[in-house]
């Protein structure tokens, strides 16, 4: 067995082992304070620059508004799909906090590259009448930027939320009903960071200049790194294990290799590891009966030796089982997400041509987020010490909801979100053409307060989901899976734009499309948005059968006599003590 830290952990064959803390300063609650500082700083300029760069690119580097939109949702997209490489290599090459260290220096660099290009007029392209005024150097500097930002980024949101929940060990009881609350506050830590990048970063950015806001962005993520590097001898840190994609590939490999083999009625014949050979206290998931060709992989032919690549164990053909069934879940929050981008590029470009004043001051468009962010910020400690409680007693369960359940409240609130919408932008259009009157800015913060409520309930229930559903030794790939969720979004609105303006360009009279005109007075933005809240109603009534379809896993820790192998959950009473969460839909 390989040795490891107190309080770190140890693996065996493969397989992830927790270690007793027998240092009462690393992990727990002391351990997740420099998590969330490093987070509410680090999103301080990552949700400014989110919610402000459409505003860049339209007006600084001279991009349409369909092009600025597109621009920044395959920006936004790229980060959270890179989230899946910072969670790789945090299971299985480096340990989360080197990890995390190291993409938050990458982030710092891009911060470098943008704030020289947005100081130098000269390195910035001059307007044209085309989709896209970038080229050339001016290209290759902003793009370079970009990508820097969006691996660094990614990288961070990869690692150090599952560096996080790794302060509290999953199988203690007593440590386990505190990993909701963990969520819930890194939400909260995120959402104080970026309502002062809405206001703060932003104004700054739109009043001084924007390589003044990048500074500020650069500064904050810069702190925030030396606060996570600061708490290392206060971390349970995780050693890494096998790799996750290399432990799936076995798996399939195995089950074609086996797939002529006849499976038998009795799953006691599967094969899988004796605690004399992989030690006590391995956590071992047990069979489902789900994905049965699957099985296949941990067949063990009378007389033949356990070889890797020749046979799985049962827990590693479950874990690709788990991974199976997580899937229909996260592509049923993809549409949501469509429409959440909308609120980051369209939504603010309405702002823009609204009435932005406050008396004698001047709001930016890009700062309206700040009401839902606020009112998420008031409305997270009501949840968790009001709302949990309560709905404890009726419901019985720990958490107040299911995680899925938490999901499906968020998706409902979208199609709300998305349907007021459309309805403000009938109302904007109709004062500004026929009245000659800009309404106020705030009409927007209607729909971002719902959205707002939307994203708590449904990014906190996918990462606490994914989080708790994944096998050990793949959680902060798991846990990328909330911000996949989020990628497949941007991307999948980018390409909704470019579709609907395709599509509308050959329908309409006009022979235009929708979002295609520069004037955001001649577009019909209010249709896309009805579009997507038709969209979304269709989408929730989707994830309900896939909610109600999903069975949530089951685990056990091996006790057992060295003569004995746990196999099923039939052994269960006689052999194994049940560290199982069995949630009902």
């Amino acid at each position: 067995m390989m040795q490891v830290e107190e309080g770190a952990a140890s693996v065996t064959n493969g397989m992830f082992q927790p270690q007793p803390m027998k240092n009462p300063k690393q992990g727990g609650h002391r351990a997740t304070i420099f998590i969330f500082l490093m987070m509410g700083l680090e999103n301080i300029g990552f949700v400014a620059n989110m919610v402000s760069l459409v505003l860049y690119f339209l007006f600084i580097m001279h991009f349409d508004p369909s092009g600025a939109a597109t621009t920044t949702t395959n920006y936004l997209g790229s980060v959270f799909v890179l989230t899946l490489v910072g969670g790789l290599i945090s299971d299985a090459y480096m340990n989360r906090l080197n990890t995390s260290l190291i993409f938050a220096a990458l982030e710092l660099l891009g911060y470098v590259l943008m704030i020289i290009q947005a100081h130098y007029t000269k390195l910035q392209p001059k307007a044209c009448n085309k989709s896209s005024c970038v080229k050339g150097n001016e290209a290759l500097m902003l793009y370079a930027a970009l990508c820097l930002l969006a691996i660094g980024a990614g990288g961070v949101r990869g690692s150090v939320p599952a560096l996080g929940a790794d302060q509290f060990d999953h199988n203690n009881p007593m440590e386990r009903k505190y990993l909701a609350r963990f969520f819930n506050w890194l939400l909260l830590s995120i959402t104080i960071g970026a309502s002062l990048g809405v206001t703060i970063v932003v104004w700054v950015s739109m009043n001084k200049g924007w390589d003044k806001g990048f500074i500020i962005s650069m500064l904050c993520a810069f702190v925030g790194l030396i606060i996570i590097a600061s708490g290392k001898s206060f971390y349970r840190v995780r050693v890494p294990g096998d790799s996750a994609l290399l432990r799936i590939f076995q798996v399939l490999v195995v089950m074609v290799r086996n797939r002529n083999k006849q499976l038998q009625e009795n799953i006691n014949e599967l094969y899988e590891t004796r605690d004399e050979e992989c030690g006590l206290n391995v956590v071992h998931i047990l069979h489902t009966d789900q994905f049965r060709l699957l099985d296949k992989a941990a067949i063990l032919s009378i007389g033949e030796n356990p070889i890797k690549w020749r046979v799985c164990t049962v827990t590693q053909v479950e874990e690709v089982k788990i991974l199976t069934r997580m899937m229909p879940i996260l592509i049923s929050t993809i549409i949501m997400n469509a429409a959440f981008a909308q609120l980051q590029t369209f939504s603010v470009q309405q702002g823009a041509i609204m009435n932005t004043k406050i008396g004698t001051f001047e709001v930016p468009p890009a700062s309206i987020p700040v009401i839902p962010l606020v009112c998420m910020s008031l409305l997270i400690p009501v949840y968790e010490f009001l709302f949990v409680p309560v709905i404890r007693k009726v419901t019985g369960h720990p958490n107040g909801i299911t995680h899925l359940q938490r999901v499906g409240v968020g998706l409902v609130l979208s199609v709300i979100s998305m349907g007021i919408a459309a309805i403000i932008e009938v109302k904007r259009k109709h004062e500004i053409l026929n009245n000659g009157n800009r309404i106020s800015l705030f009409w927007l913060g209607i729909q971002f307060f719902i959205f707002g409520i939307a994203d708590m309930f449904t990014l906190v229930g996918l990462m606490e989901f994914f989080y708790s559903e994944a096998p050990t030794g793949m959680r902060s790939l798991s846990t990328s899976f909330s911000w996949l969720s989020l990628s497949f979004g941007y991307f999948l609105s980018s390409i909704f734009v470019e579709l609907t303006n395709l599509v509308t360009s050959k329908i309409t009279k006009s022979k235009r499309g929708w979002l295609k005109e520069r004037d955001m007075n001649k577009n019909h933005l209010e249709l896309f948005f009805w579009f997507l809240a038709i969209l979304s109603a269709l989408n929730f009534a989707n994830y309900i059968y896939w909610a109600s379809w999903y069975n949530y896993k089951r685990e056990a820790l091996a006790v057992m006599s060295p003569k004995k192998s746990l196999l099923t959950s039939s052994d269960q009473k006689e052999d194994i003590t049940s560290t199982t969460d069995n949630e009902k839909e």
